[in-house]
């Protein structure tokens, strides 16, 4: 039998691993749970009955929490003219074109966190798609990170936007917040995820959508939630 450390005895007691918690039992119970010094974050695993190698049943989208993700974020943004403008007034961090793809390409510039572009901007990111598509940066017209309305983009970006996609285990891993966040504002995150994932369900998903829905901490371990109370909850 394997020697558990004490940390883990430490929490065995707190929370029963066989059984299910409603948002709010959960969330608390992930903060007594907790014991790494510095500010965790909080994330949501979503185990879905889906089949990712079928394109009709990608599941790929993105929220805007209520309640932020307590972290800044700095937003590039790919644009000229008007649009420059505008995305410079909705505070975005940076803005312009093939000098920010030169910085880029040439010197392996990543001061920035998101990256929005609006679609006449696309040939030109194009050249370095290569190197922001791997890290998961590539503006994508789907999650409405490539659009015209980019004061809108970004405002929804710094205000806490998170994007998700499905991985090949039909898995959604987002984060919701951080633990210093008052229990209200991280479930409040939760069910604004959830409402945005059930609109999700492909119509090509058949029998059970939502599995098991899963909350920890980045040092914590995983507690589950009552998945039909949670549904019920935001239906």
């Amino acid at each position: 039998m394997p020697k558990r450390g004490k940390q883990y005895r430490a929490m065995s007691p707190i929370f029963d691993r066989n059984k299910t918690y409603s948002a709010s039992e959960g969330v608390s119970l992930l903060k007594k749970a907790c014991y790494a010094k510095f500010d965790e974050t909080v994330e949501v695993s979503i185990n879905l009955g889906v089949n990712p190698r079928h394109a009709d049943q990608m599941v790929r989208g993105a929220v805007v929490f209520p309640n932020g993700l307590g972290k800044e974020v700095r937003v590039l943004v790919f644009a000229k003219g008007d649009k420059e403008n505008e995305a410079k007034d909705a505070g975005a961090d940076f803005v312009g074109g093939l000098e920010y793809v030169a910085k880029i390409q040439d010197e392996g510039w990543f001061g920035f966190d998101k990256v929005i572009a609006t679609p006449d901007m696309m040939g030109v990111i194009g050249r370095i798609a290569r190197i922001l598509g791997p890290r998961g940066l590539m503006p994508n017209p789907k999650v409405g990170t490539v659009t015209f309305d980019v004061s809108e983009a970004v405002r929804q970006m710094k205000a806490g936007r998170a994007e998700f996609r499905v991985d090949k285990a039909g898995i959604l891993h987002v984060p919701i917040g951080k633990k210093s966040f008052d229990d209200a504002l991280l479930v409040g995150n939760l069910e604004a995820l959830m409402e945005v994932v059930m609109r999700l369900k492909p119509s090509t998903s058949k029998g059970v959508y939502v599995k098991r829905i899963t909350l920890s901490s980045t040092m914590g371990p995983g507690i589950y939630l009552d998945t039909n109370a949670l549904i019920s909850q935001i239906a």
